[in-house]
């Protein structure tokens, strides 16, 4: 059964003539006979009483017009709620935040999204970049701001915030007053990093890494900034992403300072190359990338 011959059921119910429902639906007149006598034979029974000077529902026809008239009108509706989807006047955006990092980030992001798009609702998810790529691939969020590198070859990402890292020294350390400071020279340090999952602990390591140490980890937290915190205390030595220390908090921070090679973090934008997107999804990562420009 086919929802046009539904249609058509109606429409000669309502005119109570094949000739008037045929004009009204822009048919020729044998084509709809047909039709309806086609959705009778798989039906197995009339729907019509077809008399001299017009038509009368049959029992089972009285039945058909009220369950069918239901039936139309959710189809009509669910393609006025699709079409308000299309257009981003409706619906939801699930989307990946970083901890700390997205709020840097993202209040700029979304002030400029409610106003292109208010009847879109938007879901923030916080998690750790390794937890977001994996609802990203999974399809339980839409788009995340995420740390590069990413593991995923399913995953498209494009680049919106490019800053500098730095090396957060507590206020009394021996090199605090230097303008750089060459990470080697640091290596029997005790340093202080985010826990396990966290796309800055990664970063971290590999610099680490690249100096030609590993690091001797004596603290490790969640948060970014209760790592400036204790450094700020003098229980060891981290590293800060430029936007971390534009906006040290209320407690007293730790000395910034640049190291010799300038090292870089990329947050991404990303979502999955397989799955498109809708026009509200597509906007956000647009105003993200946008925005991102300007930090």
């Amino acid at each position: 059964m086919e929802l046009r011959q539904v249609r058509y059921v109606l429409a000669v119910a309502e005119e109570r003539s094949f000739s008037r429902a045929a004009n009204r639906l822009h048919l020729a007149q044998p084509s709809l006979s047909q039709q309806i006598a086609k959705l009778e034979k798989l039906l197995g029974v009339a729907l019509f009483h077809r008399l001299p000077q017009h038509v009368e529902l049959t029992d089972a026809g009285q039945r058909f017009v009220q369950v069918a008239q239901t039936l139309v009108d959710m189809a009509d509706g669910l393609e006025r709620e699709m079409r308000s989807y299309a257009v981003g006047e409706s619906g939801k955006l699930l989307v990946g935040s970083l901890p700390i990092t997205g709020a840097y980030v993202l209040p700029y992001v979304i002030s400029d999204f409610t106003q292109q798009f208010p009847g879109v609702e938007l879901q923030l998810m916080e998690d750790t970049s390794s937890h977001l790529e994996q609802l990203l691939v999974r399809g339980k969020i839409d788009v995340s701001l995420l740390t590069m590198p990413i593991g995923d070859q399913s995953i498209e990402a494009i680049p919106a915030i490019k800053e500098e890292i730095f090396l957060a020294l507590p206020p009394q350390h021996p090199l605090a007053g230097q303008d750089e400071v060459d990470l080697a020279e640091l290596a029997d340090e005790p340093f202080i990093l985010l826990k396990e999952g966290q796309g800055f602990r990664t970063i971290s390591l590999r610099l680490c890494e690249q100096a030609g140490f590993r690091p001797r980890i004596v603290f490790e937290s969640s948060n970014i900034q209760t790592v400036q915190s204790l450094v700020a205390a003098g229980m060891g030595i981290s590293f800060a992403p430029k936007m971390i220390t534009l906006a040290p908090g209320a407690i007293k921070p730790p000395v910034y300072t640049h190291l010799t090679t300038r090292p870089s973090r990329t947050l991404v934008v990303a979502y999955r190359r397989d799955r498109p997107m809708s026009r509200p999804a597509e906007a956000f990562v647009q105003i993200l990338v946008k925005n991102g420009e300007r930090l």
